[in-house]
């Protein structure tokens, strides 16, 4: 008998920025682009929570709010 191995879900929720802060409005489009624009110094890029698609700039929900909370935890002003 063949038994079917099932694969590790995987969370692959991408946001528009303007979905994303409607989904989370403690946050606003303004500082979320503010983010984007410092993505090489603040760890941003580095994190995956954020991937472009074209023009478009789509949020990884999981990978943002890790970030988030990792840059909370190092007191990051920027």
């Amino acid at each position: 008998m063949k038994t079917h191995n099932a694969a590790p879900e995987v969370n692959w929720t991408y946001q528009t920025i303007k979905q994303f802060c409607e989904r989370n409005p403690a946050f606003t489009e303004g500082g979320i682009r503010h983010n984007i624009f410092f993505e090489d110094t603040n760890g941003l890029k580095e994190s995956g929570g954020i991937v472009r698609n074209g023009g478009r700039i789509l949020i990884h929900e999981e990978r943002f709010f890790v970030w988030m909370e990792g840059r909370s935890e190092k007191g990051a002003l920027v």
